[in-house]
């Protein structure tokens, strides 16, 4: 895969950082817009979480029916109007809505993204490139927060979903002139008919949905952090609000550290060997961070530690369980893709929501969540590992 091809899909799978991360910055600042507080606030996230849950179930069957492009451009569109839309909410509930509708066009580019390094890649190949990914997405995460602490303090709220029109404008138009249709053309062209029975048969396969879930558990608790580290770096710890993407950028960082080892990695050990693996440094980074949030220290670097090593795991364990699950999809890697992103918002979203809800003015909450996915996603995978081995006997034996 040729690098102007990553590129443009890295652009595309960043609309989700960016749509997420931007405007973390100005919560505060919505908050008063709107004459609310920031855990009303905090709905718009769980609104696009739930767009993308929903919207990723449809591009999957379509993106197996009518080629990967089609939708594609489609999904960018959508973004893009919605995007605007939300640029000039004149209230709460008008911005919810804008933002579930960005997020049923944002998810095209995560869906389809992944089934075209599907089309293209192997399982080890498939991995390398999501690592890749990862580099350019990464970089969202490290700018995103800067620019929309900056843009907040300086132009308004408003002047950040004005950036992501222009944004996923120009993406779009990327893909228009140097994307080509992925998807073989032998390759059967799955009807829109079968789409509950592709799932169907998805959900029934342990092995698909242990990797997909290790995955989207571990989503989760980074979206937990997403959705809590606002109030615990700027209102709890009192960090101004253009030096917030300072704190973020530095774990993002380390995630694209991260994903860059692994990627190296991968020459001499297949994902799963890697994902088995990485999964217990994420857990104990979680148990630590929920020790020393118990003790609601005054200063706010023993926090910063174990959260740094929980979001730099994910490095790792997210190339590699995508990997894992789409690997041997072939034809139904566009229903497989979309089923991956649904049951990873899906939990991302009640993540999010359950930091809002568990809320007592520290970052207990926050950290909470982190170790409970940590938890499951060590359980998950362990599951997953020993039946992928069972399953790899039994074809051996016959």
């Amino acid at each position: 895969m040729n690098f102007r091809t990553i590129l443009i899909l890295g652009a595309l799978s960043a609309f989700g950082p960016l749509a997420i991360d931007f405007y973390l910055p100005a919560f505060p600042a919505m908050a008063l817009a709107f004459g609310t507080d920031e855990q009303h606030v905090q709905l718009t996230l769980a609104a696009y979480f739930l767009g993308l849950s929903i919207g990723q179930l449809m591009y999957g069957p379509v993106a197996d029916r009518f080629g990967r492009r089609i939708p594609l451009l489609t999904g960018v569109g959508l973004f893009t109007v919605a995007s605007l839309a939300c640029a000039y909410a004149p209230n709460l509930e008008w911005l919810l809505g804008a933002r579930f509708v960005q997020a049923l066009g944002g998810c095209a580019g995560m869906v389809i993204s992944r089934a075209i390094v599907s089309d293209k890649c192997d399982a080890v190949g498939a991995a390398k490139v999501f690592s890749q990914l990862m580099l350019v997405m990464g970089l969202a995460p490290i700018l995103a927060p800067m620019l929309g602490g900056l843009l907040v303090n300086t132009t308004g709220w408003q002047s950040i979903f004005l950036v992501l029109t222009g944004f996923s404008a120009l993406a779009g138009l990327a893909v228009a002139l140097g994307l080509p249709e992925s998807m073989p053309a032998n390759m059967p062209r799955q009807p829109l008919s079968g789409a509950l029975r592709q799932y169907g048969r998805l959900l029934s396969d342990p092995v698909y949905l242990g990797h997909a879930l290790t995955g989207g558990i571990a989503i989760a608790g980074m979206f937990a952090y997403i959705a809590g580290s606002p109030f615990v770096f700027i209102k709890l710890y009192g960090v101004p609000a253009e030096h917030f993407g300072w704190l973020f950028g530095t774990n993002a960082a380390g995630f694209i550290l991260v994903a860059q080892v692994n990627a190296r990695l991968l020459a001499k050990r297949g994902p799963a060997f890697l994902l088995a693996r990485t999964v217990w440094i994420y857990l104990a980074a979680g148990l630590t961070l929920l020790a020393v949030s118990s003790l609601h220290t005054e200063q706010l670097w023993p926090l910063l530690i174990p959260l740094f090593i929980c979001i730099a795991s994910l490095g790792c364990i997210l190339p590699n369980a995508s990997a894992c699950a789409m690997n041997g999809q072939g034809a139904r890697a566009g229903s497989a893709s979309a089923m991956l992103g649904c049951l990873q918002f899906s939990v991302a979203a009640g993540a999010a929501s359950l930091v809002g809800i568990l809320y007592d003015g520290s970052a207990m909450p926050m950290a909470m969540v982190i170790s409970l996915c940590g938890v499951l996603v060590v359980s998950i995978a362990m599951l997953t590992r020993r039946l992928q081995n069972a399953r790899a006997l039994v074809k051996a034996q016959v």
